[in-house]
C-alpha cells in the first residue's frame, strides 16, 4: 500500500490507537462524559479513514487523481477540527469548531461519493478470485 491509500490508513490507524487509549482512560476513570467525541474519533478516524485507504488501494486511477489528495486533506481537517470541537461543545464552551469540522467532514464524504462515481470500478476491471488468491503477499 502506497501513496494516498497509505496516508489514509496511517492516519486511521493512529486515530484508532488514540481512540482506544481514550476509551481505556474513560473506563479507568469511570468518567464517560466525552464518549461522543471518543465515538466520533473511532468512527471517522479509524473506520472511515481505513475504508478510504482500502478504496484507494483497490482503485488506483482514483488514488492517482488530484481529487484524492483534496479528499485526504479535507477529511483530515474535518477530523482535526471536529473531535476537539465536540469536546468544547459538550463542555458548553463553544460550537464553532464542531460546526466547521462537520461541514468539512460532510464535504469530504460528498467528494468521496463523487470520486467513487468518477472512477467507478467496472465489472471487466475487477480481478477474479483466482487472480487475487494467486498474488504473492
Amino acid at each position: 500500500m502506497t501513496g494516498i491509500a497509505s496516508r489514509f490508513f496511517i492516519v486511521g490507524a493512529i486515530t484508532g490507537v488514540i481512540g482506544m487509549l481514550w476509551g481505556v482512560q474513560m473506563s479507568a476513570s469511570a468518567d464517560h462524559a466525552l464518549y461522543p467525541a471518543h465515538a466520533h474519533l473511532n468512527l471517522l478516524g479509524w473506520v472511515s479513514f481505513a475504508l478510504f485507504g482500502l478504496y484507494y488501494h483497490v482503485q488506483q486511477k482514483a488514488a492517482e487523481s488530484v481529487l484524492s489528495t483534496v479528499h485526504f486533506w479535507m477529511a483530515t481537517a474535518g477530523l482535526v477540527l471536529m473531535i476537539p470541537g465536540i469536546v468544547l461543545a459538550l463542555r458548553e464552551i463553544d460550537e464553532t469548531l464542531v460546526k466547521l469540522g462537520s461541514l468539512l467532514t460532510v464535504g469530504a464524504m460528498l467528494l468521496f461519493v463523487f470520486i467513487i462515481f468518477r472512477y467507478r470500478i467496472r465489472t471487466a476491471e475487477m480481478p477474479s478470485v483466482s487472480t487475487i488468491s494467486s498474488r504473492k503477499v
